[in-house]
């Protein structure tokens, strides 16, 4: 499913490949995909933001498991 991000304020994010492999693998595409588009988006920034590569992991492991968990930020 393809989201509708135009209503987004903030710059959109494209996803990178790890994050894409990380949540196939954990298979969790489609509850990620289920979320809101702001919620997608607002997921990729604070995950590449990072500037360190442990941080980026740590939270890119944070978001599989808030979505393993279905808790949402």
């Amino acid at each position: 499913m393809q989201r509708d991000f135009s209503n987004l304020k903030r710059p959109i994010q494209s996803m990178p490949d790890y994050i894409e492999a990380a949540l196939r693998e954990e298979e969790l595409y489609e509850k990620y995909e289920a979320r809101p588009a702001y919620q997608q988006n607002d997921y990729l920034s604070w995950i590449t933001r990072a500037k360190l590569q442990e941080t980026r992991e740590k939270r890119l492991r944070q978001m599989l498991d808030e979505l393993k968990r279905e808790v949402f930020i």
